[in-house]
Formats: C-alpha cells, structure tokens, sequence
C-alpha cells in the first residue's frame, strides 16, 4: 500500500534535506551539440541555492554543460528522487574558487582543488520535481522558472 502522498511543505523540505546531505550525489545528464548523451554520477554541493558539481574540465560533461549551458540531474532512489532542470551560472577552476570550493568540500566529503585542470560548475536550478510514487505524480514540481511554487502542479 501506498503512503498518503506528501504536502508541498514536506515534499519541499525532503528535498532540500536530499540536496544538503553531507556526501550527497547526483546523476547528471547532459548531451553534446550532436546530440550525444552522455550520463555520469558526481558528489553533489547545495551551495546558495545553486547545485555545484566538480569535474575536469575536458570531461564530456563539462564540454556538454559549457557549450549547452544546460544539464538535468537526478538526486535520490527511485521512490523519493529529486529531479533538477539546471542551467550554467558560471564555471570556477578549482585552485580559484575560494569560499566555493571551501563549501563543496564540507558538504560533498572530498576536495578536487589541487588536481589539474578541475572546475566547479555552479548551476542554477529552474525547475525543481520531487516525487515518490505514483501518487505524487501530481504536484511533484517544486520550481518552475527559478521560483518556488505554491500551487500543486
């Protein structure tokens, strides 16, 4: 039997709570400009509202998100993900990155500063869903167009 679904409030701070977990990760899809996917797991930092994840900066993933500037990133099982429509804010080398990467590594449990050639990419979140089961299908977005919402959707 299914649980009751969750109230936005709940479903809200669930995610926040998955986003802001110590050594959090996420999968993170992004695709080339020949419409290569391309899909691959990293540590996770909630930082000001923004998703951070490091990566060399020859990586595909960094590739896909610098010329796309998009990327979507799934966080969680399942039955209690978080999913995230992200776009570029900026990209920061590692060995520059100063309070940022002092944020990521608290929270993601390892430091990429120091290693050739890695940048953060700070992302900023547009559309935000959180779903468990079926039942939370409806309302499971959280934002739309950078903005919290309200209504159930």
């Amino acid at each position: 039997m299914l649980a009751e679904p969750r109230d936005r409030a709940t479903r809200t701070r669930d995610a926040l709570a998955q986003l802001t977990a110590p050594a959090a990760d996420a999968w993170v899809a992004t695709a080339s400009a020949d419409g290569v996917p391309h899909l691959v797991p990293l540590s996770l930092a909630w930082v000001g509202e923004r998703a951070v994840v490091a990566t060399a900066a020859a990586s595909p993933t960094a590739r896909n998100v610098l010329a796309s500037g998009t990327a979507r990133l799934g966080v969680g099982p399942t039955r209690d993900v978080v999913m995230l429509d992200v776009v570029l804010e900026r990209s920061v080398p590692a060995d520059e990155s100063g309070e940022l990467g002092e944020s990521y590594a608290a929270q993601a449990d390892w430091d990429p500063r120091g290693l050739a050639d890695y940048v953060y990419l700070v992302l900023r979140p547009e559309r935000v869903q959180a779903w468990r089961e079926v039942n939370e299908m409806a309302g499971r977005t959280l934002m739309r167009g950078g903005t919290w919402s309200e209504r159930n959707s």
